[in-house]
């Protein structure tokens, strides 16, 4: 399941706000007392946990994508040597062009 562009940047803005939303909670339990402050707490903590597995989620998603990404390219090399080889060739000397003019 690859992910795009605006995939990742949900994920990264939902992750955003779920730390901010923590982040405001535990600082109205750090001035809180009693009962309200172990509630907040306890909020704050399922925001962050919430968070943590967001990110493990996208960790995941991620490495599967890239061993994808590598199992194609390998493909394309078995059965595309010599296109490969230009390719590679290509981009070398491209890159070779701009380095040289600075």
């Amino acid at each position: 399941m690859p992910m795009t562009a605006s995939s990742y940047k949900t994920v990264r803005n939902d992750m955003k706000t779920l730390v901010r939303d923590a982040q405001q909670l535990f600082r109205e339990a750090s001035v809180a007392t009693g009962e309200r402050a172990d509630e907040l707490r306890s909020k704050g903590q399922e925001l962050l946990d919430s968070a943590a597995q967001r990110a493990q989620e996208l960790q995941t998603v991620a490495v599967e994508t890239g061993k994808e990404l590598a199992s194609t390219t390998d493909d394309f090399v078995k059965e595309n040597p010599w296109k490969a080889v230009a390719i590679s060739a290509g981009v070398g000397v491209l890159l070779g062009m701009l380095i040289g003019r600075k």
